[in-house]
């Protein structure tokens, strides 16, 4: 199992928190070089999202082409390109065409690997394979924290490290996820989309809900740190490192979820989440800390828990179903991002959090379904 889940971890953790997700990290300095409002990062940050969606929108039919292997090599050049492009940008419109190019490969990774996972594991091996494959976010944060200690200032030197970096895992994985594996005669099958959406509706909402609750947090929670609360470079990076050691649990997801339950879990991980959100407006450093370790575990295991969801409907064709989770999830987080720059800067941080946080109880209305052997 292994031997697929670490140079898949090492993907997501480059695709998602590097290519993508590292911008909030970075965000105070790259706003202060390139003269951004909150609206320009908002807008930003939001773009990331949206190449992110489009790719999730295609992934399926690119993994029925070319197979796996390939979609995951993509995946990989597109993040070595986009992060090369951050590190040189000199204008606003540069770092939307870099941002954009660096959300690509998070929005084919995560559906290539499952199916990946799905042609190489054992049936009692997939949910935590998966799961733990998804925690590479959390592996990625926690990188980006000791870079910006290292570099202070210097986010471009940050990127090129970054790029280095995607450049050694994408020659992992390249040698490491076997091509064989590859069975682009499933994808062939033909489904009952009608009947497909009908089941898998709850889960797109719920996708959909937890994206834009979610967006807020990372596209702007250390701004928020430092702005509202004074904290220094060095006290929001520890924030940022707590937020991804505590996601490393959500490696354990799949087990987790097969003790308490889909639904069950499901609703605790939101009401963790919400908590987690409402937390970093309240005025005491700990509750601070305590929100970002909130956050980091009940986010990657939220997004765990979708995948472990989307394989039970889609069996068969487990990449599909991954796709349109997280193709629910990145539309909401491109609208929340999108929205929550110009929400702070009509009203305040403290409101705009409590309000996104509340949002995403909406998803408390969504009944989880169970497994669906027939897509």
């Amino acid at each position: 199992m292994w031997k697929i889940v670490f140079p898949g971890l090492a993907m997501i953790a480059v695709t998602y928190a590097l290519a993508r997700l590292s911008f909030g990290l970075f965000l105070p300095d790259i706003s202060n070089s390139l003269e951004l409002s909150e609206s320009d990062s908002g807008l930003v940050g939001s773009t990331a999202y949206l190449s992110y969606s489009i790719a999730l929108l295609v992934s399926a039919a690119l993994i029925k082409k070319l197979g796996q292997h390939r979609v995951i090599v993509i995946a990989g050049l597109t993040a070595v390109l986009g992060l090369s492009g951050i590190a040189s940008a000199q204008s606003y419109l540069h770092l939307v065409i870099s941002m954009f190019i660096a959300g690509i490969g998070s929005g084919l990774a995560s559906p290539a690997l499952s199916q990946a996972a799905q042609s190489a594991l054992s049936k009692q091996e997939l949910d935590q394979g998966n799961t733990w494959i998804n925690s590479g976010t959390s592996f990625g944060v926690i990188l980006t924290g000791p870079i910006v200690l290292l570099f202070a200032e210097h986010w471009r030197l940050s990127y090129i490290f970054f790029a280095i970096i995607a450049i050694g895992v994408l020659y992992w994985n390249y040698y490491s996820i076997p091509s064989r594996y590859d069975q682009k005669q499933a994808m062939d099958q033909k489904m009952n989309w009608l009947s497909v959406m009908n089941k898998s509706k709850f889960l797109l909402l719920a996708s959909l809900i937890s994206g834009i609750s979610s967006s807020i947090y990372w596209t702007f929670s250390r701004s928020y740190i430092t702005v509202e609360y004074n904290m220094t470079t060095n006290e929001s990076v520890v924030f940022w490192i707590i937020m991804g050691v505590a996601g490393i649990v959500g490696g354990a997801a799949g087990g987790f979820i097969q003790k308490l339950g889909l639904a069950w879990s499901y609703r605790l991980l939101l009401f963790l989440l919400f908590i987690s959100i409402v937390l970093l407006t309240a005025p005491l450093n700990w509750t601070h800390y305590f929100s970002a370790a909130l956050f980091g575990s009940s986010y990657i295991f939220l997004t765990g828990l979708f995948i472990v969801w989307a394989t039970r409907i889609f069996s068969v064709l487990p990449a599909l179903g991954v796709s349109l989770s997280f193709l629910a999830l990145g539309i909401g987080q491109a609208l929340g991002s999108f929205f929550a720059g110009r929400l702070i800067e009509m009203t305040s941080y403290p409101f705009s959090f409590i309000l996104f946080a509340g949002i995403g109880l909406i998803g408390l209305l969504f009944p989880t379904e169970k497994a669906a052997d027939s897509c």
